[in-house]
């Protein structure tokens, strides 16, 4: 060994043992960063649980809210609203988003600029934040050229445009993972593009397109702010019967019942939050199971 190898040896050991610390401290940082993350949501839940167990009963679904009686009262008419809004958010965003994404990622001739534009803005949609969509609607849905009103449909509406951009993102990206090899060796048995991306890509595709699509749903449900401007009402002692009705949903009815200065109140919100947190997990354990039952290994 001679006498200029010795100081360069040492200086690389050196070297990895400064990266080798910088290392350790970066992982320590991002452990302590996933520790305070972990038990602040922790700690949030605990309490929902604490204070929402107590009005966890049958009167939370069957009951209608009440100012008189709050210690009996429930959030049936909210509840129902969810689900009028959910399922016009499902039946409006889901065709449309996967349809677009669909075109965007098997037909569309991507040096066209027309076509980068219209990825550009999708990009920049899903940032945007959900009381825009509100007032968007607002002005063209419920007051503007439409004119339908504060009804359960505006509602809709609303989060199915606050959706749609999420909906296409991933349903491109689902598409993204199914291996070229596929659609080459249907269009070389004769296959047409329609019948490759129907009968082989769209089927291959499907548990990741289910899986963001649950996803966005659950988004969708809760959100408040773009219903409040759509005119949700806050307070409703009646069942949505159709998509001209008034409306409330879980997160606007929460709203309403957290700034009372009742102890009922407040008991009746956290077991409202409680079984809005039920039905999104309820939702994401399906969309886990859609991914596990129909995932294929390529």
């Amino acid at each position: 060994m001679t006498t200029t190898t010795v100081p360069r040896a040492n200086m690389l050991t050196r070297t990895r043992n400064r990266d080798g610390i910088t290392s350790a401290v970066f992982a320590a940082l991002l452990w302590l960063c996933l520790a305070l993350i972990c038990i602040f949501l922790f700690f949030v839940l605990a309490v929902i649980v604490q204070k929402g167990l107590a009005r966890f009963d049958a009167n939370l679904v069957t009951h209608q809210p009440s100012k008189i009686r709050p210690e009996t009262a429930g959030v049936q008419s909210a509840l129902l609203g969810t689900l009028w809004v959910g399922g016009i958010t499902a039946v409006i965003a889901l065709p449309l988003g996967i349809a677009a994404a669909v075109y965007l990622e098997e037909y569309a001739n991507p040096a066209k600029w027309w076509n980068r534009a219209i990825e550009l803005n999708i990009q920049n949609l899903a940032a945007v934040p959900a009381v825009i969509y509100g007032i968007l609607t607002l002005g063209f849905v419920v007051r503007g050229p439409v004119s339908i009103g504060a009804v359960v449909m505006a509602g809709g509406v609303a989060l199915a445009l606050l959706i749609l951009p999420v909906i296409i993102i991933t349903t491109r990206e689902a598409l993204r993972s199914v291996p070229r090899e596929i659609r080459d060796g249907s269009l070389a048995l004769g296959a047409t593009q329609w019948q490759t991306t129907w009968r082989q890509v769209l089927p291959a595709a499907v548990p990741g397109i289910a899986t963001g699509s649950i996803l966005a749903m659950s988004r969708a449900i809760g959100e408040a702010a773009p219903l409040i401007l759509v005119g949700a009402t806050t307070f409703v002692t009646f069942n949505p019967d159709g998509v001209l009705s008034r409306y409330t949903t879980l997160p606007v009815q929460i709203y309403n019942l957290v700034p009372q200065d009742r102890d009922a109140f407040r008991d009746l919100a956290y077991a409202a939050i409680l079984l809005l947190i039920v039905v999104l997990l309820a939702m994401n354990a399906v969309a886990i199971w859609l991914r596990n039952r129909y995932q294929r290994r390529w």
